[in-house]
């Protein structure tokens, strides 16, 4: 298998979207280093499942703030020391959102929503290439969102850094082209996953309507009529890291049943 002896780090690898990315890149041999927030109950519990499910590779979890420049590079220092040769292929996941008009928006939120997504990725990517380049072989893939190809009211946070995160993409896929390297941006819509789900309680707040009401016209601006599943966005992104993608680089791939084509 194309994977067996690679390396991962996947960010914001403890839920959702990142964990489903741990589970398919373990499965196919790939030692993963799983990073996120939630209680340690949680997170014991997910390396203990990694351990048991996929013993043959290694699953280590460090900890990293990544609103914080210097906590950033202590966790590269970190995964450097556990990995010396160098990882393979880097996941930037993490992400935050708050949903509110422009003129309303805290702007402690901002900056930690633009830290966390934008910054720590260049951070991350800063840290893990050169060794990428000395090996000639690299994955980097970049989790931007439909909100990166097109914007709504009251995510000028999120689709700013989704928006950076596309730029970002493309500089590092003509940097690392020449030697072996490829990085891309997944751009997910809806996704049936702990975010989304903040998202539709959020506006239901906001439109004083339920819940249901709200995830109702989630699937509605979905030409599928389908949410998109943590199972799909996971499986593109292993198909990103083999070696039949090589020469897909620099691409922002939307997973969002047609919505942005609209």
């Amino acid at each position: 298998m194309a994977h067996v002896g690679k390396v991962a780090v996947i960010t914001g690898s403890t839920s959702g979207i990142g964990l489903e990315i741990a589970r398919y890149l373990a499965r196919e041999e790939c030692s993963v280093v799983i990073t996120g927030l939630g209680e340690q109950s949680a997170i014991e519990s997910i390396v203990n499942e990694f351990r048991t499910n996929y013993p043959t590779v290694k699953t280590n979890y460090i900890a990293g703030d990544l609103r914080d420049v210097s906590s950033v590079k202590s966790f590269c220092e970190s995964i450097n020391k556990l990995h010396p040769g160098g990882i393979d292929i880097l996941v930037n996941n993490a992400g935050i959102q708050l949903m509110a008009p422009v003129e309303e928006y805290p702007d402690d939120i901002w900056n930690d929503t633009l830290a966390i997504t934008l910054t720590a990725s260049f951070q991350l990517i800063k840290s893990f290439i050169s060794k990428m380049k000395t090996k000639g072989w690299g994955r980097i893939i970049n989790m931007s969102s439909q909100q990166g190809l097109i914007s709504a009211p009251g995510k000028c946070a999120y689709s700013t850094v989704k928006h950076g995160i596309i730029g970002l993409t493309k500089c590092v896929a003509l940097e690392g082209a020449p030697l072996g390297i490829t990085c891309n941006a997944i751009c997910p819509g809806y996704v049936d996953a702990p975010m989304a789900y903040v998202s539709i309680a959020r506006l239901a707040e906001v439109n004083g309507t339920t819940y249901e009401e709200e995830k109702l016209k989630f699937l509605q601006n979905m030409p599928t009529n389908k949410v998109v599943t943590v199972q799909e966005v996971a499986a593109l992104s292993l198909f990103l890291c083999s070696e039949s993608a090589c020469n897909i680089n620099g691409a922002s791939i939307p997973v969002e049943g047609g919505n942005t084509i609209r």
